[in-house]
């Protein structure tokens, strides 16, 4: 189905500490541009041959691995803009859930931002529905590194165009903005959606 909309996952209208309204503006227009590329490429596949299908080299195959990389763009988005703008305490469920399986919430933390650091895309905090247990991830792109079955409760833009504006290289300064600016409220609510849909 194609996204004939864009999502308004952006509802700041203040300066963060430590991540600006025009830089998380400026980042929005990014998402709004995997918005549009997925509508293109989806329209494109409905109308490609798919006959000359080729795994060496097809204009279908390229279209499929694109939409891919413009799709998790779009989604990964929609699931870290929301998360700017809380008192970046930990509360409830997810941080109940993070202490029993990473053994405590500094465990979990130091794991999940040595995660971010050495990430070239995105670091990921999913439930994996396999062990039904909490994992941390890294994404060196948004399509190389994702994990089937498993589902993103809080996404960490690791890519310079998430810092570069208000942090330049310093991607340790954003990372900690990050954290004290995190709607822990949105994670939880990401949780239970996940929890009763079992």
């Amino acid at each position: 189905m194609l996204k004939d909309f864009i999502a308004d996952p952006l509802k700041l209208n203040k300066d963060l500490e430590g991540i600006s309204l025009k830089s998380v503006t400026e980042h929005q227009k990014l998402y709004e541009g995997y918005v549009k590329k997925t509508n293109e490429i989806q329209k494109k596949i409905q109308e490609a041959d798919k006959s000359e299908a080729n795994a060496v080299y097809s204009y279908i195959g390229e279209l499929k691995r694109e939409e891919t990389f413009a799709v998790n763009g779009m989604k990964l988005h929609e699931a870290y803009f929301p998360l700017l703008g809380g008192d970046g305490i930990p509360k409830g469920k997810i941080f109940e859930m993070i202490q029993k399986d990473f053994g405590s919430y500094d465990m979990w933390k130091e794991d999940f931002i040595a995660t971010g650091m050495s990430a070239r895309g995105w670091a990921i905090l999913a439930y994996d529905w396999k062990d039904h247990g909490l994992h941390n991830y890294g994404m060196d792109s948004q399509n190389v590194g994702a994990v089937w079955n498993a589902t993103p409760l809080l996404a960490m833009d690791m890519y310079e165009h998430a810092f570069f504006m208000d942090h330049g290289t310093n991607k340790k300064t954003y990372v900690e903005s990050f954290f004290k600016t995190l709607n822990w409220e949105f994670v939880n609510e990401i949780l239970e959606r996940v929890i009763s849909s079992q």
